[in-house]
């Protein structure tokens, strides 16, 4: 069986420092195949809040994947937003959107951050079509038969939790990735786990998102998901800080 930790929304600045120890607890016990970190590392995408989640994710020691996340881009300053806007990324920059392959699985990313949006509300997701085209390219090198799983910060589509993606291109994201073969979407952003099903004309995916590590919790204690294969097969457990383990279903 291969197993995957599913993290996000850890926010260094405003994380849950008794959920991250948890959390590396579960990690040095368990040892899982890979780490899937779908963004928002940091709260205000401070040097020091960087420097935080560098240490974390390098003291794992299991094999790391990064999204980049909307909190993970400077806020007030516009200059280093527009210009150099992953430049305190600099310490993590081997594990950002990095393609895993491990066992069978597939690990692809999807970036849904921008710059800039015409909207007021640049926290939303955005998915252009470099970055899909980019999304695309790597789906078709991995090798036949293997799962494919997209990793992103915003959810493609709302699945009716407290918070919102919004994410602008991202229902027609969603339907080129089921078109190419993916097998499911996972994301953050909007702090509560869930696992739901897509389905259109051009197959079913599953469209997963994991909670948060941080005091900035919404409906859900502080979580994580735990993704166990088996074959083709697949399914999410909700690891819940103080509460039983249970699978993720909408």
């Amino acid at each position: 069986m291969i197993r995957l930790f599913h993290v996000s929304d850890v926010h260094f600045g405003a994380e849950d420092s008794q959920a991250i120890a948890w959390f590396d607890e579960a990690v040095r016990r368990e040892q899982p195949d890979a780490i899937i970190m779908t963004g928002d590392l940091t709260m205000r995408a401070r040097a020091a809040e960087f420097e935080a989640a560098a240490e974390w994710l390098e003291g794992l020691g299991r094999p790391v994947t990064v999204e980049v996340g909307n909190h993970d881009l400077p806020l007030y300053n516009l200059f280093a937003r527009f210009v150099r806007p992953y430049k305190r990324y600099k310490r993590l920059e081997r594990m950002i959107e990095r393609p895993l392959e491990i066992k069978g699985v597939a690990i692809v990313p999807l970036k849904t951050t921008a710059r800039f949006q015409f909207r007021w509300d640049w926290s939303k997701g955005y998915v252009g079509p470099k970055a899909l085209a980019r999304t695309l390219k790597l789906i078709e090198r991995v090798p036949k038969g293997d799962l494919v799983f997209i990793a992103a910060h915003h959810p493609l589509v709302d699945v009716g939790t407290r918070s919102s993606g919004e994410t602008r291109g991202g229902p027609a994201a969603l339907a080129a990735v089921t078109a190419a073969g993916a097998h499911a979407v996972l994301s953050g952003h909007v702090h509560d786990p869930f696992d739901v099903p897509y389905r259109s004309g051009k197959g079913l995916l599953r469209m997963v998102g994991a909670g948060t590590l941080s005091c900035r919790t919404r409906q859900d204690p502080p979580s994580f998901n735990e993704i166990r294969i088996e074959g083709k097969s697949f399914e999410t457990i909700a690891r819940k800080m103080g509460v039983p383990d249970e699978p993720v279903t909408q």
